[in-house]
């Protein structure tokens, strides 16, 4: 790589650091050709880039993007998944590629301006995403209204069970 590539290399990378939602350092040491890319097919439907980094390059590139706290992850192989724009949908999908391939190592995340380690990333895969938090919000807002029709409901279903008990009666007894 030539000295304009590096710079080049640099500038997008942080533009991708920059606009990534969820970060994730880990070291790749000994993955198998297959297994590396079926976990980039798997990553890839879950809308995460995987960049394998030249740790130099990738320190000079965490310069202004308020992740530098990364760091002092940058060494060995390193690997580094990049989030689209839903965080929770992107680490679940880091955490599945990651457990199929027994290689990868997480080191490190960055998420929502916190450094977290390897056991703090599989926390955040664990979060529910952001269909199934807006699903509970819509729950949640829809019970009370739910409740109430309810009980404006029950007397007329009460008031129609008593009639129909009653159409019941009269015709047991006017069958007898």
């Amino acid at each position: 790589m030539n000295r304009q590539d590096k710079h080049e290399f640099v500038d997008t990378f942080r533009e991708q650091l920059q606009a990534a939602s969820f970060v994730v350092v880990a070291g790749y040491v000994g993955t198998a050709v297959n297994a590396s890319n079926a976990m980039r097919r798997t990553l890839e439907e879950g809308e995460v880039e995987i960049r394998i980094v030249k740790n130099t390059l990738a320190k000079l590139a965490l310069e202004g993007t308020g992740r530098e706290d990364l760091a002092p992850f940058f060494t060995g192989m390193t690997l580094v998944a990049l989030t689209g724009e839903d965080p929770i949908r992107g680490a679940k999908a880091i955490k599945d590629a990651f457990a199929e391939v027994k290689t990868i190592e997480v080191r490190a995340g960055h998420f929502e301006g916190d450094l977290l380690d390897g056991s703090a990333v599989k926390i955040v895969a664990s979060l529910p995403s952001r269909e199934e938090l807006l699903v509970t919000l819509l729950r949640t807002i829809q019970e009370p209204a739910r409740r109430v029709l309810g009980i404006i409901r029950a007397p007329a279903r009460d008031l129609l069970f008593l009639l129909k008990n009653y159409e019941n009666k009269i015709n047991e007894d006017s069958g007898e």
